[in-house]
């Protein structure tokens, strides 16, 4: 997927999490590769059957999640991967073990956001990251994340306050009931 070429390892500048290559792709560019080089590789199944089978499990992963994977190239100064991401934060959860002595950093995960900003070297430099990113397209991701969030926050509230949440169920369907009923009435 023509992942950037780094000079440097990428543990060595953790705090530039959004290095792009030089050429911008686009996901159809980059779908257009891959498809290309998944009909390029023909295994033969008798001679490498590992390599027929591995070619098999590609082609199916790739059918099933291959667009899920590409609008990081049409989101300009988004990286086409999170290994920098990772990077830095694999680096922030050996300092917390570090420092704290435990090995939970549950503490990383909640508040993990707010140590990368105290990692930029300016407010420049973190505003300028910030800024390479349209204001329509953030939200778009905003609002796809909070739907994709939505089903494990709901298991959690049901976990935490179970009456709670469940009374509030009851009364979106009541809600949804009534106002299907109003619309019935109108027809």
């Amino acid at each position: 997927m023509r992942y950037p070429n780094y000079s440097r390892r990428i543990s060595d500048n953790v705090t530039d999490i959004t290095q792009t290559a030089e050429i911008p792709l686009t996901s159809f560019q980059v779908r257009c590769e891959m498809e290309e080089l998944l009909q390029k590789f023909v295994p033969d199944p008798k001679q490498n059957p590992a390599q027929f089978t591995l070619k098999k499990k590609l082609q199916r992963l790739w059918h099933k999640y291959g667009a899920n994977l590409l609008h990081c190239y049409d989101i300009p100064g988004l990286p086409p991967d999170n290994l920098k991401m990772e990077a830095m934060f694999s680096h922030l959860r050996r300092h917390q073990r570090r420092i704290s002595g435990r090995k939970s950093t549950a503490e990383l995960r909640d508040f993990g956001q707010y140590q990368v900003l105290f990692l930029a070297q300016s407010e420049e430099q973190l505003l300028a990251q910030i800024r390479e990113v349209p204001v329509a397209e953030y939200n778009t991701q905003r609002r796809r994340l909070a739907m994709g969030e939505a089903p494990r926050q709901q298991k959690h509230r049901l976990h935490r306050h179970p009456v709670r949440t469940i009374q509030a169920l009851v009364d979106q369907h009541t809600e949804l009931l009534t106002v299907l009923e109003s619309q019935a009435l109108e027809y």
